[in-house]
């Protein structure tokens, strides 16, 4: 594949969840990711600064909103969790930016992701907007593989 010549676009974009696709979203925000530092001196050390080590890592949630389908899939999922089955509901999910061909750019891989929570859509007679669920999927961690 050669290499490109400028950025991925934002607006084309799957959402993987057990290695299937599912489409239909029209917004997604990426985690980030945050390690704590822990600062330290020792009793004997002459520095003037602290010392800097690496803590714990702490990643943000996958935040996820598109129109509402008639599949109940997403909420089926929510509910393993409100059912006390978090064995069951943790998945491998994946995030896959498409190029203008709409061939696999850069994709983020999330592991044992659970949905912690699930928003049902703002329904509003006099809109014209598409009705959109939300889904904030949490993880253990994430990485960048493409």
């Amino acid at each position: 594949m050669p290499d490109r010549h400028g950025p991925l676009r934002n607006t084309r974009f799957l959402l993987e969840i057990d290695g299937v696709a599912r489409g239909g979203f029209s917004v997604c925000c990426l985690p980030s990711a945050r390690t704590d530092v822990v600062e330290y001196r020792e009793g004997n050390d002459g520095r003037p600064t602290n010392r800097k080590l690496a803590g714990s890592t702490d990643y943000g949630p996958l935040v996820l909103k598109g129109g509402v389908a008639d599949g109940t899939g997403l909420y089926e999922w929510h509910r393993l969790v409100e059912q006390g089955k978090l064995g069951e509901a943790r998945r491998p999910v994946a995030v896959v930016v498409l190029d203008e061909e709409g061939q696999p750019g850069a994709r983020w891989e999330f592991r044992d992701a659970w949905p912690a929570r699930y928003g049902a859509p703002r329904l509003d007679a006099t809109g014209k907007g598409v009705a959109l669920e939300t889904l904030e999927i949490v993880t253990e961690g994430f990485e960048r593989v493409q």
